[in-house]
């Protein structure tokens, strides 16, 4: 661990203040498949209610248990930090386990882009004395983000609805069944029922990666659609009436 705390000066005669710790750590990048199409036609009301129910339910169901810490909701899409430094054992994994809970506990068929990338980082203050925010900074961060874009592949016969990307190099000698356990389940009579999880890990392939060189990745897909009875589309519309009618929504206030 690294730490950098001081002034300096720039040609103009400014002050820059910089600090920040250098950590090995793994990101995560979050985002809603075809989010631009399924908002479309919402209002901009609807549209933050629409994505704020998405940090919520992914904060509630992937980061349980875990030593994830959000690091910066943009858009539609959050990043998520893993590092020994703060409680995980094997970063990397932790990550690859959060992507899968995403995906298994998606009620609301967000069906997510995820994206993960390891290495050196630093965490570091942003901005001057009158605002400053807490941010991180370093190669996995844009490679994490370039990973959540990249669509699978589409094979003949297979539905994908959440895909997990990232640098091949990463995986190692891993074994998916190990890390993706199948879920157990006792019946009434006391005997254990193992249920086969849905998720696949594919060959490694090249893919052109922008403004960087191709990228070997490797990806998980999960192959279980969930149908929810009321999509998040609907909901937050529904949400905005009900606000609507609490009188807690006031789309036109008078000029005083």
């Amino acid at each position: 661990m690294l730490t950098i705390d001081g002034t300096l000066a720039d040609g103009w005669g400014a002050n820059i203040t910089i600090k920040g710790r250098e950590i090995d750590a793994t990101i995560l990048f979050s985002d809603i498949t075809s989010f631009s199409s399924r908002t479309q036609d919402l209002s901009p009301a609807e549209m933050l209610i629409y994505v704020q129910h998405f940090f919520t339910w992914a904060t509630a169901e992937a980061l349980q248990n875990t030593n994830g810490i959000i690091d910066k909701y943009i858009g539609d899409e959050f990043m998520i930090l893993f590092s020994k430094e703060f409680g995980s054992d094997d970063p990397f994994e932790e990550a690859i386990v959060t992507g899968r809970r995403m995906s298994d506990m998606d009620a609301y068929m967000f069906c997510p882009h995820v994206g993960i990338a390891s290495g050196r980082v630093i965490v570091g203050h942003v901005g001057t004395a009158l605002r400053y925010n807490t941010s991180v900074f370093g190669a996995p961060v844009a490679l994490a983000a370039r990973c959540a874009s990249i669509k699978p592949e589409r094979k003949e016969n297979e539905q994908v609805t959440t895909s997990i990307v990232f640098p091949a190099s990463e995986w190692g000698d891993r074994d998916l069944n190990k890390i993706y356990e199948p879920r157990r389940y006792k019946n009434p009579d006391g005997n254990v029922y193992e249920m086969p999880h849905s998720w696949t890990l594919r060959e490694p392939r090249t893919v052109p990666i922008k403004n960087l060189p191709d990228l070997e990745i490797r990806e998980i897909v999960n192959r279980v659609y969930h149908l929810p009875q009321n999509p998040p589309e609907n909901w937050a519309k529904m949400a905005l009436k009900v606000l609507e009618e609490g009188n807690r929504y006031w789309p036109h206030i008078s000029k005083i």
